[in-house]
């Protein structure tokens, strides 16, 4: 397996895109919906799986400089992660539109569009947890796992 990673980089990032995505559809499909900030982490997979396609459909399989790319993805994944677990243990403040409580004051008109305009799912509630750890928590280490793959292919010598 790590042969064909060295010889094929963006292939085995490409690969590990589609997993780590297709997992959280998985998690999405099994009654887990994500919060705005667990749709935030998708998009550099997103973004990886779409420049390796292209690169693959190019012959571009082990384009060493293209892995500069996907370490930057990987790396903003991570760290969107961990921002995430920031907010879901209450270190710090998230977006004020997906975490919080709802301001309900004023009118009942007002309170009535506050709860239409609520997010389904809060951004600072882990809604699955295995070993305590989350899965912003996860895709902040696999991110950051992903991310060093990405530098030594990038940085290695032929």
């Amino acid at each position: 397996m790590f042969a064909f990673a060295d010889r094929y980089p963006v292939a085995a990032a490409t690969l590990a895109a589609i997993i780590v995505l297709g997992s959280a559809y998985g998690f999405q499909f099994a009654g887990y919906p994500p919060c705005e900030m667990c749709w935030w982490q998708r998009y550099p997979y997103m973004a990886a799986i779409a420049f390796g396609l292209v690169a693959l459909l190019l012959g571009r399989a082990g384009d060493q400089r293209l892995m500069w790319l996907f370490a930057l993805l990987f790396l903003t994944t991570s760290a969107i992660g961990a921002f995430h677990v920031g907010v879901e243990n209450k270190w710090w403040d998230g977006p004020a539109h997906c975490s919080g409580a709802l301001d309900l004051t004023g009118s009942v008109e007002d309170a009535l569009a506050a709860l239409q305009d609520a997010p389904l799912v809060r951004c600072d509630a882990a809604a699955w947890r295995l070993f305590g750890i989350s899965m912003a928590g996860y895709n902040a280490m696999v991110g950051l796992a992903l991310a060093f793959f990405s530098l030594r292919a990038a940085r290695r010598k032929d």
